[in-house]
């Protein structure tokens, strides 16, 4: 195997002519120069160099060598160059999935306090929800994936064999037309109390976490509406069409027009984490991403 420190020898002795003057422009000695260059000729198994009087000329291999070696070299300079910037935060890219509610509320703090910080850092950013963008991290199609899981809903060995860092905890709460019999409601309303109303439904994993607490509480919501769009969600409770139950986080993520939104018992709450794979929590620029993730979580959090 050719070594780059053996080939960046080899060119100092076709610059200069000799070992001695090899050794003077790398800052080493001569028997070490010698001793580089045998173990480049048996490595690639054909005399490099021959000695003419006082000087070293090269042979047709070394020639051929000494023409790659530039290029060789350039190219291992660059990609230490690169590596080096990455390592240091100046470079590097993220590829990072968030569920919607995510995306739109902490993702953007994330995000703008990781350009301020690290301006070479890159991240690109798809949606999708859990447990699909658990599967895209698995697969090697992202860096990072945002994903929660409900309290008490079990599975919770389903990330064991990934890097998790919590973000915050998201209690759940129902959302009733501002002309609602409970939309002045102080405090928390059982859920029970909602049993005759027609409901809207969200994603399909809130869509069976609502019709498993409901089922607890007694009843089977009647769900007349189901989207995955939480304006929709939000516009179709202000028009009188029905109550949800929504996520905290998806709530802050629109502007809830002409909706109360009224807390629960027994509260539902599900636990917001960033996810990566134990390599990658190695690289700077996949740790930097989650440590202002969790700083956005917290101010979530501190500003409810």
């Amino acid at each position: 195997m050719i070594e780059a420190r053996h080939l960046r020898v080899l060119r100092a002795v076709a610059s200069t002519g000799s070992f001695s003057a090899a050794g003077r422009e790398l800052g080493c000695t001569q028997p070490a120069v010698s001793q580089q260059m045998k173990a480049l000729e048996s490595s690639v198994g054909t005399p490099l160099l021959v000695r003419t009087g006082r000087e070293m000329r090269l042979t047709q291999a070394g020639e051929a060598l000494v023409r790659h070696a530039a290029g060789i070299i350039a190219g291992l300079t660059a990609a230490e160059e690169e590596v080096a910037a990455i390592a240091g935060l100046r470079a590097g890219r993220v590829r990072l999935v968030s569920f919607p509610s995510g995306s739109s509320t902490l993702v953007p703090t994330a995000l703008a306090a990781l350009r301020a910080a690290h301006p070479g850092t890159r991240v690109f950013l798809e949606e999708a929800e859990p447990p699909n963008s658990v599967e895209l991290l698995r697969e090697g199609d992202c860096d990072v994936a945002l994903a929660f899981r409900y309290e008490g809903a079990g599975g919770a060995e389903e990330w064991d064999d990934l890097v998790v860092r919590p973000l915050l905890t998201d209690r759940l709460v129902a959302l009733v037309p501002e002309g609602h019999r409970l939309a002045r409601t102080e405090g928390s309303v059982a859920i029970g109390e909602l049993a005759r109303e027609s409901w809207i439904a969200g994603c399909p994993r809130c869509r069976g976490q609502l019709v498993e607490v409901c089922e607890g509480a007694g009843f089977s919501p009647r769900i007349d509406f189901a989207t995955d769009d939480y304006p929709a969600v939000v516009g179709l409770v202000g028009a009188g069409l029905g109550v949800a139950v929504l996520p905290q986080l998806a709530v802050e993520s629109v502007r809830p027009r002409g909706v109360r939104t009224v807390a629960l018992e027994p509260a539902v709450r599900r636990e917001i984490v960033a996810l990566t794979l134990p390599d990658l929590a190695q690289v700077p620029a996949v740790a930097a991403t989650l440590d202002e993730l969790a700083r956005a979580g917290a101010h979530q959090s501190a500003a409810r």
